[in-house]
């Protein structure tokens, strides 16, 4: 269980402010507790060991509002644990020794919490009560704590503070205490069975949400909740073009699924993507000159015809109906992004995360990570850990290291990660875009570097051939799946409009 560290002064204390003002509004009051529910739990525990088993999975003696009842209820613990009895006589020795009852009185205060005793089947009322208290408490001290620093108590700024608050306050709601345990196994199944029904309904190909891409989609299922996917390539293969398709392909998904439940209905989640290195407007008009088909360099020119223009609207009043968002803050912290997408989790529903790229991230505010390595392996571990809270898939993006331009071959490879670390061990699936074409393209032959211009137009023809093979085509490399199968999904790349597809070589009919 993860707790925030108790402040050195109990929360309720007078605090006061750089310029020696109180802080009156917290320091007045007396801080939550509920001594009455801690003696009674201690009673219990001492009459019968087996209450322990209705607490032990989220409380601790720290979360006590007494200290010395939380001293007794660690002692108790450790003799239950241990397979001891632990009643008034068992306890005796200890508690003499440690001297943690000199200020109570010594022994004879086990005699009174005997008296306090409530049954075994209350005694988990009782230990939340105890436990809500204790939450009460620490956002006390948080929210002191974010008082102290706004008066200016530490060098950060603003934006900063918020992200600090906004973390330990994430730190306190994910204490899944009450909420861990175990999973009974029947329940396990019934999980797995509604999957397996949900694929079985939709013939088989997709048991999660779309990605847009037949073969893709035929391969993984879809997109999974709490599944953390690494989309990695090189410069200039595509991938926030080939994930702004997938999130485009997931939002339009469900604003169908809601179409075809009734009118008004609004779609049951959101796309979201985290964009750290182009803006909302940059990748708007990307996905606005894919659907138009409308060059995106024509459209920054201004070279369009009026057709084409009216076109643009259209489509452009079309996609504003979908259920996607855009946050294209610059380096943001993983806690910011874990706030935003908890925030939108609630109040719109949350169904897909997409960030570009992980390596342009920050880890939490307050870490600092000794290497690059150890960050961004922080960084992939927090959105796994993002993906599983929330239930959703995540889909980051990851550049590749330069060794893949020193190879003959320049498939990508799980070893050409940067700054791998942990990418590997904590993704779902990393698969790699991959084009060809963009490799052959430089290797162009030149005339100067032939001795005759037979050699040279053998040579040139050698390689339109090549480059016609190639063309508009790309490979999504599936790496690594531990859910599936792996191996090369061939699609389709149309660079005018940096849009992919489904390469049709079935003529399968897709709807997209």
């Amino acid at each position: 269980m993860n707790m925030i560290d108790s402040p050195t002064t109990p929360p309720g204390t007078p605090t006061s402010s750089p310029n020696g003002e109180t802080i009156l509004g917290v320091s007045l009051r007396a801080p939550p507790a509920n001594v009455d529910a801690e003696q009674a739990l201690l009673g219990a525990l001492l009459t019968n060991n087996r209450a322990y088993d209705r607490v032990s999975d989220f409380l601790t003696g720290a979360h006590f509002a007494n200290r010395i009842n939380g001293a007794i209820y660690d002692t108790i613990a450790k003799r239950i644990e241990g397979g001891q009895l632990a009643d008034p006589v068992t306890l005796r020795a200890t508690l003499e020794h440690s001297g943690i009852l000199d200020e109570v009185g010594g022994i004879p205060y086990l005699a009174r919490l005997l008296t306090s005793t409530v049954g075994i089947i209350n005694a988990g009322d009782y230990g939340r009560a105890i436990h809500d208290a204790w939450l009460r408490r620490q956002l006390i001290d948080i929210g002191e704590t974010m008082v102290n620093n706004a008066f200016g108590g530490v060098d950060l700024d603003g934006q900063d503070q918020i992200a600090a608050g906004e973390e330990q306050l994430f730190r306190l709601a994910t204490d899944k205490g009450q909420d861990g345990g175990f999973t009974g196994f029947d329940r396990a199944l019934a999980n797995a069975l509604d999957v397996a029904e949900k694929a079985f309904r939709n013939e088989g190909d997709v048991s999660g949400l779309t990605s847009g891409l037949r073969d893709f989609d035929k391969k993984t299922g879809g997109l999974h909740p709490s599944d953390l996917l690494i989309l990695a390539g090189r410069p200039a293969m595509g991938k926030t073009a080939l994930a702004t398709k997938i999130a485009f392909s997931a939002a339009r998904a469900l604003m169908r699924k809601a179409e075809e439940e009734g009118e008004g209905v609004q779609p049951d989640g959101t796309v979201a993507i985290f964009s750290l290195e182009m803006s909302a407007e940059q990748l708007a008009t990307r996905i606005l000159s894919e659907q138009a088909e409308v060059s995106g360099e024509r459209i920054r020119r201004g070279d369009i015809g009026q057709k084409e223009f009216d076109r643009f609207v259209r489509v452009s009043r079309e996609l504003a109906r979908l259920p996607m968002v855009i946050d294209d803050t610059p380096a943001i912290s993983l806690s910011a992004m874990r706030t935003r997408c908890r925030r939108l989790k609630r109040t719109k529903g949350l169904s897909l995360v997409v960030v570009d790229y992980l390596q342009l991230m920050r880890p939490a505010v307050g870490t600092r990570p000794d290497s690059r390595v150890l960050e961004i392996s922080m960084i992939t571990q927090g959105l796994k850990a993002i993906a599983k809270e929330l239930e959703v898939p995540v889909i980051a993006l990851s550049q590749l290291s330069r060794q893949v331009e020193s190879r003959e071959d320049k498939r990508p490879m799980l070893s050409d990660l940067r700054e791998s670390g942990s990418i590997e061990q904590d993704a779902d699936a990393v698969m790699f875009v991959y084009r060809d074409e963009y490799y052959l393209q430089q290797r162009e032959p030149k005339e100067t570097a032939f001795e005759s211009s037979d050699k040279y137009r053998i040579a040139l023809e050698d390689w339109h051939r090549k480059m016609e093979l190639v063309h508009n085509k790309a490979e999504l490399i599936l790496e690594k799946q531990r859910h599936g199968p792996t191996g090369a999904i061939q699609l389709f790349f149309e660079g005018e409009f940096t849009r992919f597809a489904d390469l049709d070589t079935t003529h399968e009919d897709y709807h997209r």
